[in-house]
């Protein structure tokens, strides 16, 4: 969950948690409550600043390290999980926006954060008018945190010229207010200012909005990001060995389910604070959308995984004793002084009309040779003619020679080892997978292949992988699965498909149900009980079907949206030869839950239900049922879920490429697509009104509502996948 991936990010971050275990004590914390409402820092501030944790963001000439938000965020992520108190944050910032502007006043400010100043940033409603001297600036700011006691203060007001920011200089005109501040553990302030004076050597120029915010809210989102983590990891070990009815209350997949989607939410929150800060190099529009995006999607979660974990914890996380509502209330802090959800919703949905978010992340110039090769491939596809494969899916279409090219160039599945694949590490993916982005085209697929192929590579033996592997990539074989059943469904290990032994081969008999493309499809793998007397995890063996054989009958399930999108499969005595079972009898639940360590590199995303282009399509047409504000907020938050998903993606894929094994953003991302959709299809009925009850063929949104429950139990529903993070990731305990 941290947001350290590089190996200096990792080793920054292990220094910053050894600091701040040895300096942040919140039993100390506590004891000065009243020190740092007025403003006071805590005792190990000196060393905070001679280890250089106040200035790693700033130029070396002013005492920093010359790194940039990405590094800042680590640092402000670790502080966070231990609720460092005083205003290092609300410093860190000023700094930081500073470093951005120019100007005699910024320079001689910067020399002082350098030194170990404190600072705040204050905004709000001031104006300021031009002067015989400068400026006159009057009004009241909003509420600052870090700003009682600060040494440094950059203030912004509003002109008929734009927006003026300037030093603030104490004087009778100036006044601070302290607030009594939902967190306890920093100070908050008011500025008021009446005909205040401003000269020419307090301004500061050169400083961007855009820039502004992008520092004001990915510092913030680090933040949340680490006291979300810090929520977690507390409720974890709390449920782990609190025991109630006979049994450790982890055990309890109510308590389970909540504990995973706290893991859920961190990841989001982490995701989105780790592409904030990794955009500070990239363009305008970029930088805009991920800064709305920290806000929004990092932000809220801090606040909601400190409620959890109180819930969590139950009575002894209400007490005041407990730790837990110090980090509650520094989330809700956080939350409110970056501004109002439903706002950056707004925002977020306003400027994604004209830009789109690129997760591209490959330098062009990387693996040249490779990348020859992969367009001369493309030069040959195109020349091909169009026989129903398209640049859209190069889903399977039998017999086409597009796909065939594809699959002789070995890039249909180019992880896959020789001579099926190009043996592609996650660089080698990621170069092709960015060839085929950078023109539009979808990578092929082998759809239900996808998971049958690396179960043959991994158990079959040499004449299975002969038979079945590259038929499957040319598309001359399509598959389908063969798991669930009417009794059981998400618990698969209970099915009761029987195949007892002949001889040659095996003789099948059962029914399944929810199969996908059975009506089309050439082989299927099936598992079914070959031991009634093993426990039932052990007595299941996976075979490979012809669904030519005799004794198949297919029947297609028409489902609540009027298509027929699945099957039902009865298998009546089917015989299958002996060299269609794969491994030996008994090694089916192994086989069927493999997860293979070179899988295919999952980058961005796609919603189906309740996607983006939906709600950009209810905004162009005019067919919402509320304001157009109401309309782009749900857009808003539907693109905010989309960029959650790659992000997440991203991270796994660039942990991958720095030498990392996938962690639990794969686990993750399966709950959270799922979810989204959910999501996105509700929110998507919400706009609508009278039109969501007509069947409308060119945009149909209701039946597409009704269409969720493919993506809700798909793959296993979102509870058992939650039990798996709960179980596998956080390792709680069974029942």
């Amino acid at each position: 969950m941290a947001l350290s991936l590089l190996e200096d990010h990792r080793d920054l971050a292990e220094a910053v948690a050894a600091f701040a275990a040895r300096n942040s004590a919140v039993a100390d914390t506590r004891a000065n409550f009243t020190r740092y409402a007025a403003g006071e820092q805590p005792d190990s501030w000196k060393a905070l600043v001679s280890q250089g944790l106040h200035a790693v963001h700033l130029p070396e000439e002013y005492g920093g390290d010359g790194a940039g938000l990405a590094e800042l965020a680590v640092v402000v992520e670790q502080l966070g999980m231990t609720l460092y108190p005083g205003s290092y944050v609300p410093t860190v910032i000023t700094g930081g926006v500073l470093a951005a502007g120019s100007g005699s006043a910024a320079a001689t400010m910067l020399g002082e954060l350098g030194n170990g100043a404190t600072g705040a940033v204050c905004s709000g409603s001031l104006v300021a008018e031009r002067s015989a001297a400068g400026w006159t600036v009057s009004g009241t700011a909003d509420p600052a945190l870090g700003l009682p006691g600060a040494d440094v203060v950059l203030v912004q007001a509003r002109s008929s010229e734009g927006a003026l920011w300037f030093r603030l200089t104490p004087a009778a005109t100036a006044v601070v207010e302290v607030e009594d501040g939902i967190d306890l553990t920093r100070s908050i302030g008011t500025l008021t200012l009446t005909e205040h004076q401003v000269s020419a050597a307090e301004i500061v120029d050169g400083l961007s909005p855009h820039r502004v915010e992008l520092i004001v809210n990915t510092v913030y989102a680090a933040e949340a990001s680490g006291l979300a983590g810090w929520a977690l990891r507390t409720a974890v070990e709390y449920v782990k060995t609190r025991v109630q009815f006979g049994s450790p209350v982890g055990s309890f997949q109510a308590v389970q389910h909540k504990a995973a989607m706290m893991l859920v939410r961190s990841e989001i929150a982490c995701a989105a604070a780790w592409d904030a800060a990794r955009s500070e190099e990239h363009d305008v529009d970029q930088q805009t959308l991920v800064s709305a995006q920290a806000a929004l999607a990092a932000l809220p979660i801090g606040i909601e995984n400190a409620l959890e974990c109180v819930t969590l914890l139950g009575g002894v996380g209400f007490t005041w004793e407990h730790d837990a509502h110090l980090y509650w209330r520094r989330a809700l802090s956080i939350a409110a002084v970056v501004g109002a959800e439903e706002r950056w919703a707004h925002t977020l949905g306003e400027r994604s009309a004209d830009a789109v978010r690129d997760f591209s992340f490959v330098d062009p110039d990387m693996l040249p040779e490779l990348r020859a090769e992969v367009r001369r491939v493309f030069a040959d596809v195109e020349l091909l003619p169009d026989d129903g494969t398209t640049d859209a899916s190069w889903a399977p279409a039998k017999g086409s020679a597009r796909r065939a090219r594809f699959a002789e160039a070995k890039l249909v599945a180019p992880h896959y080892r020789e001579p099926y694949g190009l043996g592609a590490g996650p660089q080698e993916q990621a170069v092709i997978a960015h060839e085929f982005a950078i023109r539009g085209w979808a990578q092929p697929s082998t759809v239900i292949g996808e998971w049958v192929l690396p179960t043959i590579l991994e158990h079959g033996n040499a004449e299975q992988q002969d038979r079945f592997v590259d038929p499957t990539l040319r598309a001359d074989i399509i598959w389908c699965q063969l798991f669930s059943e009417p009794g059981a469904g998400s618990d698969l290990a209970g099915l009761s498909t029987k195949a007892r032994k002949v001889d040659g081969g095996w003789v099948i008999s059962g029914q399944k149900v929810w199969n996908s493309g059975a009506h089309e499809a050439d082989w299927g793998v099936c598992l079914a009980r070959t031991d009634a007397d093993a426990p039932k995890h052990r007595g299941l063996s996976y075979f490979l079907v012809d669904m030519t054989s005799a004794g198949i009958d297919v029947r297609p399930l028409k489902q609540s949206t009027g298509k027929s999108e699945f099957n039902e499969v009865f298998l009546d005595d089917v015989f299958v030869p002996d060299e269609c079972l794969v491994a030996e009898p008994g090694q089916g639940w192994k086989l069927a839950a493999t997860t293979l360590s070179n899988e295919r590199l999952s980058m961005g995303s796609h919603l189906h239900h309740g996607s983006s282009e939906q709600f950009r399509q209810v905004i162009a047409d005019g067919s919402h049922d509320c304001s157009r504000e109401d309309a782009v907020e749900g857009l808003g938050r539907s693109i905010s879920r989309e960029l959650a998903l790659s992000a997440m993606n991203l991270r796994g894929v660039s942990a991958r490429l720095a030498g990392q094994e996938p962690g639990a953003e794969i686990s993750v991302s399966k709950v959270y697509n799922a979810l989204a959709q959910r999501e996105g299809s509700r929110d998507l009925l919400r706009l609508l009104g009278p039109r969501a009850a007509v069947v409308d063929p060119r945009a149909n949104y209701g039946i597409d509502h009704i269409g969720l429950p493919s993506i809700l139990f798909g793959g296993g529903t979102v509870e058992i996948q939650l039990n798996v993070i709960a179980q596998r990731v956080l390792g709680l305990p069974r029942s």
